[in-house]
C-alpha cells in the first residue's frame, strides 16, 4: 500500500487482515472483474479482490458482508487489457448472427 501506517491501522480499526498476492493472482481478478462484473479498473485496484479470491479458497464466507474498493480506471493503463485479452470476435452484421453469439452457452 501507499501508506503502510494507515493500511494497518485501517485493519485494526476494522478487523481486517492484509495479506499479500502475486501479480498473476491481481491481473487474474482483473480479468475477472472485466468479465464477471463489467469493471474495467487498474490492475493495482485488483488486488483487494485478489485478496478475496485467495481468501475464499481458505475459509467460508457465507453470511459475511465483504466490500473490495476498485479506485482506479482501466483507463490510466490501456495497454495492459491489451496484453492479455483475446482477440475480439468478427460478427457478420446480422442480427440473429450477434443474438446467437451472445446467448451462446
Amino acid at each position: 500500500p501507499a501508506s503502510w501506517e494507515k493500511a494497518t491501522a485501517a485493519r485494526d480499526e476494522s478487523g481486517g487482515i492484509i495479506d499479500l498476492v502475486t501479480d498473476d493472482e491481481i491481473l487474474n481478478a482483473y480479468r475477472l472483474l472485466a468479465i464477471k462484473e463489467g469493471v474495467f479498473g487498474e490492475p493495482a485496484s485488483a488486488a483487494s479482490v485478489a485478496g478475496l479470491i485467495k481468501m475464499a479458497k481458505k475459509q467460508n464466507f457465507s453470511g459475511k458482508k465483504i466490500v473490495c474498493i476498485i479506485t482506479g480506471t482501466g483507463l490510466k493503463d490501456p495497454n495492459v487489457p491489451r496484453r492479455y485479452a483475446q482477440p475480439p470476435t468478427e460478427l457478420a452484421a446480422n442480427l440473429s448472427v450477434v443474438e446467437d453469439f451472445l446467448f451462446k452457452d
